[in-house]
C-alpha cells in the first residue's frame, strides 16, 4: 500500500475570448463541482463524471492511501487571471508540504490553460511540484483530448495519458487507466522512457469528433493497433489540441511511455506518420446560420425527430460566453417555428423572467452582453416556464453531474422557444431541455450551443446534425485567426 495524493485543477483556455476566469469562476459549482479541498474533496466529487472519480476508484481498488489535495474547475474562457491561477497553486503547494511522506501523486489536469502570465499553466504547476517534491516522486497526470501538450508537462511529469473520444465520454476510464500506471510505476520502481512528437497542423474543434472519421479510426483503430504491437509499450495517446489558444505549443502530438526508449520513439513515430496522413480528412461542411436554419427546417419538414444545429462558435465549452444573438436572429428571421435555441446566458434576463412569472409577457434585452461585436436581442417575450437550475445531468458525459446554473427561465418569442440560465454551460446534456419541461426528441429544430460534446445525449436522437457558425469566438476556422505566438510552419 502507498501513499498517493489526489487532485485536479482544470481549464480549457481560448486566448482570442472576450471574458477571463477569475478565482470565484473555480469556486462556484455549475455543471461540475465546486472548489473542494482536503477532507471535502472525495464527497465533492463523488459520483461525477470526471477522471479524478476514475481515478480514486482505481487507487483504492489497489489498497493504497490516498491523501487528498484540491479539485477545480472553470467553464472555458479566456485567460485565467494571474491572481486566481496563483492562488490555486498555492493551494496545491500547500497541501502536498503539509501531506506528510508521500509515495506519489496523480492529477486531474487538463492541458490548455493558458493564464494573463503564463503560456503553459500546467506545465508550470507540474514544476512547482516537482521542485518541491523532488526528482523521484512519480507523478501521473491526465489529461483532455485537446490538450496542448508542452515540453515542460513532459519533462515534469512522470507519466501521462489522455482522452480517446470527443464527446468526452472517457474521462473517468482515463483517469483510472493513468492511475494504473502510477500503480504499475510503483510496483515495479521503475519509470518509463519518454517519446514526445508535435504535428504540424491544426484541427479545428468541430472536425475532431470520435464519432467521425478520421479521429474515429485512430483512436478506435490505429492507437490500439500500435498499443499491441509494443509489449514494451506502457502508454499512448494522441491529442488533438485546441486550437483556439495562441501559444507556441498549440496544436496536435503524440505521447508514448514504454520500458525503452527505442519502443517509446517507435510507437511514437508510428502514430504521428499515422495522424499525419490523416491531415487532409480533417474537414466538414459548416453552414452560415441562415443557411443552417434554411437546411435544417428543409430536413424538418419531412421528419418526425429533431433537427440539431450546433451554434459552434459561441460554445461556452470552447471559451464562448453563451450569450451570443446570431443563432436566434437567424431562427427569427428564418420563421423556424417551434424551433428551440439552447442555452443563452444571461442572468438579468433570466431574474426579469422570474420576476415577471410563468405566463407573463415581458420585454426583454436577451444575451449579446460579452461578445464585442454583438448586442442584445430586444423582444417580447412570453414566460413559459421557470427553473432554479438545480438538476442532476443523465447522459453519458455529464451523468451525475449535480448542475447549478442559477436561475433559468423558458421564454417564446416569435414562435421559437428560448432557453436562458445565469451560469456558462454549454449545452450537451438532454437534462437542460428536461429541467424546463421540454421533451427534446419532440422539437423540430434545436440549436445549440456546443461544437461537440452534446453529440453524445443529444445524436441518437436527432435525424441529422448540422454544425452552424454564426457570430462567436469559438472560431471554428483556425485559418481565420491571427495567431501572434504559434511556432512557424504549423499549418491551419
Amino acid at each position: 500500500m502507498a501513499r498517493i495524493a489526489v487532485g485536479g485543477f482544470q481549464h480549457e483556455t481560448n486566448t482570442f475570448a472576450p471574458v477571463k476566469a477569475s478565482f470565484d469562476k473555480f469556486e462556484r459549482a455549475d455543471g461540475w463541482p465546486a472548489l473542494c479541498r482536503g477532507d471535502g474533496l472525495f464527497d465533492g466529487v463523488e459520483g461525477v463524471h470526471i477522471p479524478l472519480t476514475g481515478a480514486i476508484d482505481a487507487l483504492r481498488d489497489a489498497c493504497h492511501e490516498l491523501v487528498p489535495l484540491l479539485w477545480c474547475s472553470a467553464t472555458p474562457s479566456a485567460h485565467v487571471t494571474k491572481d486566481a491561477f496563483e492562488r490555486i497553486s498555492e493551494m496545491f503547494l500547500e497541501d502536498i508540504r503539509t501531506a506528510g511522506p508521500l509515495d506519489g501523486i496523480y492529477l486531474d489536469l487538463h492541458g490548455a490553460m493558458v493564464t494573463e502570465h503564463l503560456e503553459d499553466g500546467e506545465g508550470e504547476l507540474l514544476r512547482r511540484i516537482r521542485d518541491l517534491v523532488g526528482a523521484d516522486l512519480p507523478i501521473a497526470v491526465s489529461l483532455d483530448l485537446h490538450a496542448n501538450v508542452t515540453p515542460q508537462m513532459i519533462d515534469f511529469a512522470t507519466i501521462m495519458d489522455i482522452f480517446r473520444t470527443y464527446p468526452h465520454v472517457d474521462m473517468g476510464a482515463t483517469g483510472a487507466r493513468t492511475a494504473r500506471h502510477l500503480n504499475k510505476i510503483l510496483c515495479n520502481g521503475v519509470k518509463p522512457f519518454k517519446a514526445f512528437r508535435q504535428a504540424d497542423f491544426l484541427i479545428a474543434l468541430t472536425h475532431g469528433c470520435t464519432y467521425m472519421e478520421p479521429a474515429k479510426r485512430l483512436y478506435e483503430v490505429t492507437l490500439p493497433e500500435i498499443l499491441s504491437d509494443n509489449r514494451s509499450l506502457m502508454a499512448l495517446s494522441f491529442a488533438a489540441g485546441f486550437h483556439l489558444a495562441d501559444i507556441h505549443d498549440a496544436g496536435p502530438s503524440v505521447v508514448a511511455y514504454a520500458g525503452s526508449q527505442e519502443a517509446a520513439d517507435k510507437a511514437a513515430d508510428a502514430m504521428l506518420a499515422a495522424v499525419n496522413a490523416k491531415e487532409p480528412a480533417f474537414g466538414g461542411k459548416i453552414y452560415e446560420a441562415a443557411d443552417g436554419v434554411r437546411e435544417a427546417k428543409k430536413l424538418s419538414a419531412n421528419s418526425s425527430r429533431p433537427v440539431i444545429i450546433a451554434d459552434t462558435q459561441d460554445n461556452p465549452g470552447g471559451g464562448g460566453p453563451g450569450d451570443t444573438t446570431g443563432m436566434l436572429r437567424a431562427m427569427v428571421a428564418g420563421n423556424a417555428n417551434g424551433a428551440v435555441v439552447a442555452m443563452i446566458i444571461d442572468p438579468s434576463s433570466a431574474d426579469q423572467a422570474h420576476e415577471a412569472g410563468e405566463g407573463a409577457s415581458v420585454t426583454l434585452d436577451i444575451g449579446g452582453k460579452e461578445f464585442p461585436e454583438d448586442s442584445p436581442y430586444r423582444c417580447e417575450c412570453t414566460v413559459l416556464k421557470l427553473g432554479d437550475g438545480k438538476f442532476t445531468g443523465t447522459g453519458p458525459m455529464w451523468g451525475g453531474a449535480k448542475f447549478q446554473l442559477g436561475k433559468m427561465a423558458l421564454v417564446e418569442t416569435n414562435g421559437i422557444k428560448v432557453i436562458i440560465a445565469s451560469k456558462a454551460m454549454q449545452a450537451g446534456d438532454t437534462s437542460m431541455l428536461r429541467h424546463l419541461g421540454l421533451e427534446p426528441a419532440e422539437q423540430p429544430i434545436i440549436a445549440l450551443k456546443s461544437s461537440v460534446h452534446f453529440r453524445a445525449d443529444f445524436q441518437p436522437l436527432a435525424e441529422e446534425v448540422l454544425v452552424g457558425a454564426a457570430p462567436g469566438p469559438v472560431y471554428a476556422d483556425p485559418g481565420k485567426l491571427d495567431f501572434k505566438r504559434l511556432r512557424s510552419g504549423v499549418r491551419r
